[in-house]
């Protein structure tokens, strides 16, 4: 809800409206609320409840920064430390993205192609890097996934993919390096444009 924009940022979580969508107890709600605060996108205030985090448009653009920088990073290791394995797996996620693309299922396509990325970034082999890798990109899965509700942004960014898999087979590491920056550059230009609207729109 919070990815899809259902949930506003800034907004508070009314819990019981949520148990009674959900079908649970306030129980595991709650649990949900404590890990989506660790994730970055829940605020729990003390004898208040929980809000959605709201990110200002330069906190994502520095975020976004931050996640293209650690993909530079794990990028000379992962050309080198790659498994045919690995390339394989890339391989099938790519194909069942194309296919949820291609099925209109934006909410299945975003969760492969963070699939996709988060493992280009493990083939590195550094857990470190990783971690923080996986908790920025936690904290920004809202703006990120806006980007792919543009149509135009959405089929460019396919393209985009399978490029990026190619270069990477082909261990391509000063090349690949370039694609994932300009990759991430053009989403993000589609996300700002989603992101500042939804700001106008909340003031």
């Amino acid at each position: 809800m919070i990815v899809l924009g259902d949930l506003k940022a800034g907004a508070r979580i009314d819990e019981l409206a949520m148990t009674e969508n959900l079908q649970v107890s306030r129980t595991p709600l709650r649990e949900a609320f404590k890990i989506l605060q660790v994730e970055g996108l829940v605020e729990i205030r003390p004898n208040r409840g929980a809000w959605v985090v709201s990110l200002s448009v330069q906190d994502v653009a520095d975020i976004i920064k931050v996640l293209t920088a650690l993909e530079g990073l794990a990028i000379e290791d992962a050309c080198k430390n790659a498994t045919e394995t690995d390339l394989a797996e890339l391989d099938s996620q790519h194909a069942d993205m194309v296919m949820a693309y291609q099925g209109g299922d934006l909410m299945g396509y975003f969760a492969l192609n963070q699939s996709i990325h988060l493992k280009i970034v493990e083939c590195a082999g550094n857990p470190a890097l990783t971690r923080i890798y996986q908790t920025e990109s936690a904290r920004v899965r809202r703006f990120r996934f806006a980007g792919n509700e543009v149509p135009t942004r959405w089929a460019d960014a396919v393209e985009e993919h399978a490029l990026i898999l190619s270069v990477l087979r082909r261990r391509e590491a000063g090349l690949l390096r370039e694609l994932l920056k300009s990759h991430h550059q053009r989403g993000w230009q589609v996300a700002k444009a989603v992101l500042e609207n939804e700001r106008a729109q909340e003031s």
